[in-house]
């Protein structure tokens, strides 16, 4: 028998395969799609819910997975996403492919047979709206990329919701709302002090296409829109006081910091220095961009805490209206 070519036996580990699923975002894609499922009307197995649950998720790293393969060479090019699975070459990018569409098949019947076909319905458009229109066509033709892309971010709460009742109404969809108006003041406060690599890549997000303080400034109008929206659920009876009292104060700090990032220099002078690190990549910035930095921590603190405010109260009954 002869031996295959060192070059083409493949290094990747379980681990890899497991970052190929982006479980940073998995969680928050699972945690937002369970509260659109607890905060629904009526009642739902608990064996069903978890099944639904474990679709999601499933679905999620299925589209991240497909991503990955998609962006391997862009990823290379970034030193937040050079350590990636594919950009690293430890995962071929047909292996990459074949594990997400395998994924994305099996999590979308699964569902489907397990709920309804309207969830299922709305899982595949997620996936293919991520894998395909986001990130083959939006994201190097645009510097609205992330903000027409986040639709599909926003998606799990209204699947979760389906899942639970066969149905999607407005509710859910102001649930959808709170993560479509969140993810331009959150991606842009990355892409501050990321903006080198998104240069080096090709991709024209906000401050590479129009600039550091255009960006701040849409920054800060998005998330003068951004948290009435989030404070929304607590007047139209799917929040109680628990969380009226979580989006009014966070929003307030929310809308502090994306003050403080409009008034600072954030992303006036790319940051040239090397990370160490994923983490490094993420928090480690020069002094001038530590407002953007600041608001991009916060916000994802910001939107779990709204989704939690809601899960406790729905779980305990606090909520102010079940519909």
């Amino acid at each position: 028998m002869t031996a295959k070519p060192a070059s083409l036996v493949s290094t990747a580990q379980p681990e890899d395969y497991f970052q190929l699923l982006k479980p940073r975002v998995m969680s928050l894609v699972v945690f937002t799609g369970a509260t659109g499922l607890v905060v629904a009307p009526g009642s739902i197995n608990p064996f069903v819910a978890a099944i639904a649950i474990l679709c999601i998720a499933v679905g999620a790293g299925a589209a991240g997975a497909l991503n990955m393969a998609l962006e391997g060479e862009t990823d290379a090019l970034m030193r937040r996403t050079r350590g990636r699975p594919v950009a690293a070459g430890r995962v071929p990018k047909g292996d990459a492919m074949a594990f997400g569409a395998v994924l994305s098949l099996f999590s979308v019947m699964l569902l489907g047979m397990n709920t309804n076909w309207l969830a299922a319905g709305l899982l595949a458009l997620t996936i293919v709206y991520y894998a395909g229109f986001y990130t083959m066509m939006l994201k190097r033709r645009t510097p609205q990329n992330i903000v027409i892309g986040g639709a599909a971010g926003a998606l799990p709460p209204v699947i979760g919701w389906a899942a639970a009742t066969g149905s999607a109404p407005w509710q859910a969809w102001l649930l959808f709302l709170i993560i479509f108006l969140w993810t331009p003041p959150h991606s842009w406060a990355l892409a501050l002090y990321s903006a080198g690599d998104y240069a080096k890549a090709g991709i024209p997000m906000m401050p590479v296409a129009r600039g550091a303080k255009s960006t701040r400034l849409q920054i800060l109008i998005y998330s003068l829109i951004f948290v009435p929206v989030a404070i929304a659920p607590a007047l139209t009876g799917m929040g109680g006081w628990v969380y009226l009292a979580v989006s009014g104060l966070g929003g307030l700090a929310f809308l502090g910091l994306a003050l403080r990032l409009f008034r600072s220099r954030a992303g006036d002078e790319p940051d040239k220095a090397e990370a160490v690190g994923r983490e490094a990549a993420l928090y480690d910035v020069k002094a001038e961009a530590k407002p953007a930095r600041n608001l991009f921590a916060f916000s994802i603190l910001y939107l779990m805490a709204l989704f939690a405010a809601l899960l406790v109260e729905h779980l305990t009954g606090m909520a102010a209206f079940r519909f």
